[in-house]
């Protein structure tokens, strides 16, 4: 039934346009935090490093500084929980999608031995109306090729979030581009699956309000700190915990 739904969303696709210009239109575009993209917290060693890989999420667009986005307060949730040193770095991009992550992000980062990677990507694949079989040849790769340059490291997906939840998108824009996020999520986590990953659950959005940032789409600063908390556990699953 789900793909049954997914294909109609192609007769919508004049709808899809005419709403989707018009939120283009009316939100203003927000630029990446100001702030180092790169930090260690001190601690224990042997220190933990985390990447976290993506779009505009990753980027920490929303906000006015990264020391609040994603990156920054999941690094610091790994350091309290395990007493850790934690080195991190936040490899973003404003719109960038599964393929051209794979294609010009991750070939121009350096094999830096990190443990711990994090995915936030998918939102732009699903928003620029990219078909699944895309979907998995784009992501599908991008899985191929962290593994093949960080073996050993562990690699958490988050999913495509709700667009029904956000702010800015009108009711039919946000079902239309919902039922295909439901595609994409349902085939982002068979590739984990497949290809040595962890997808992690749909981040619950429990008070819209609080939070998206002002142009009601992108993440707030207790919007960022809700995602870190939901990701922190599924991060750490194979770490120690502080005693």
């Amino acid at each position: 039934m789900q793909r049954f739904l997914a294909l109609l969303t192609w007769l919508a696709f004049p709808v899809y346009v005419w709403q989707g210009l018009g939120v283009r239109r009316r939100t203003t575009r927000m630029l990446p935090a100001q702030g180092p993209v790169m930090h260690e917290i001190s601690g224990r060693v042997p220190a933990i490093s985390l990447l976290m890989l993506g779009d505009s999420s990753a980027a920490s667009v929303g906000i006015g500084n990264s020391e609040y986005g994603l990156a920054a307060q999941l690094a610091e949730l790994i350091s309290k929980r395990t007493g850790r040193a934690v080195r991190w770095r936040a490899a973003g991009f404003n719109s960038a999608t599964s393929g051209q992550v794979r294609d010009h992000v991750l070939p121009n980062l350096s094999a830096d031995p990190w443990t711990h990677i994090v995915l936030a990507i998918g939102t732009n694949d699903t928003k620029n109306f990219h078909s699944v079989p895309r979907f998995k040849s784009d992501f599908g790769g991008l899985l191929y090729a962290l593994r093949a340059k960080w073996p050993e490291a562990r690699v958490v997906w988050s999913p495509v979030l709700e667009f029904t939840r956000a702010p800015a998108m009108p009711p039919l824009l946000g079902k239309i581009l919902e039922i295909r996020a439901a595609e994409m999520n349902r085939m982002g986590e068979r590739l984990c699956l497949e290809r040595g990953a962890v997808p992690a659950p749909r981040l619950p959005i429990t008070d819209a309000e609080a939070g998206f940032a002002s142009d009601g789409f992108h993440a707030s600063e207790a919007g960022y700190r809700a995602w870190a908390e939901h990701l922190v556990d599924l991060v750490l699953a194979n770490e120690p915990r502080l005693a």
